[in-house]
């Protein structure tokens, strides 16, 4: 799937229909007259960590919103080969479609332990949940420490933790991470960091929207750069920390 350069928007990707999750294409969505996605093609294979890059406003959480049921669109875009605006959005849910989205949507009068029940409530087997329960405590100690806790007296980087704990709960095949960097002190951002190769080996696959491009070049096996709701450039880490224009405008140089 690598090339030898970082590829334009406007070359062609292979389909690789025997692995695929996602894919996207000609996607459109507007707010009114506002284009927030503009013939937007992309795909997300199994077992992949494929991050979408960019500023502000370029239409990363859109994209999530869009795919996981929450926006009507123009174009396509398929999970497991279903149109997603088929789908409803409960059963898109129940078939391992996980959102942990950019404003954590926690129940800020529960505690932690019940947050996470939450997230597992469609999820009949009750060994399961405890197995799971006892992952996501493992993952990040510092929510065990806070069992019976409220979400809304958490700090912002346990409520981030927590919120993709909540997501783990749901059993996901894909897991969509929204921005779930922003605004974190460095060492919340090390315990988030070192959660994904531990969530990769359940065998979830993650798309991960990012403005912190130092974080999704360190997990992403492929990236594609949006700006202005379009893909202007995609490759691997190896192919984008390459090349001049990431380099200039995103990596201070």
């Amino acid at each position: 799937m690598s090339t030898d350069r970082a590829r334009s928007a406007t070359e062609a990707e292979p389909a690789q229909p025997n692995t695929e999750v996602l894919r996207a294409e000609g996607l459109r969505v507007s707010y009114g007259k506002v284009q927030a996605l503009r013939g937007l093609d992309m795909y997300v294979n199994q077992g992949e960590v494929v991050s979408l890059i960019g500023p502000n406003g370029a239409g990363k959480s859109t994209f999530a919103n869009t795919a996981t049921g929450f926006i009507g669109y123009e174009g396509s875009i398929t999970y497991r080969g279903q149109e997603v605006s088929g789908v409803g959005q409960r059963e898109l849910v129940e078939q391992g479609m996980i959102h942990c989205t950019e404003k954590r949507d926690l129940f800020g009068y529960m505690s932690v332990d019940e947050n996470l029940r939450l997230g597992a409530y469609a999820i009949e087997d009750e060994s399961y949940v405890e197995q799971q329960l006892e992952f996501v405590y493992d993952l990040f100690p510092r929510l065990e420490e806070r069992v019976s806790q409220n979400a809304r007296s958490m700090s912002g980087g346990e409520q981030q933790m927590l919120a993709i704990g909540r997501a783990l709960m749901g059993d996901p095949d894909l897991l969509i991470l929204d921005e779930p960097t922003i605004g974190l002190a460095p060492v919340i951002l090390d315990d988030i960091s070192q959660a994904f190769g531990p969530i990769q080996d359940q065998g979830v696959t993650i798309l991960l929207t990012e403005q912190n491009v130092t974080f999704a070049l360190k997990h992403a096996d492929r990236m594609y750069l949006l700006e202005n709701g379009e893909v202007v450039k995609t490759g691997t880490p190896e192919e984008l920390r390459g090349d001049d224009y990431i380099r200039e405008s995103y990596l201070g140089g």
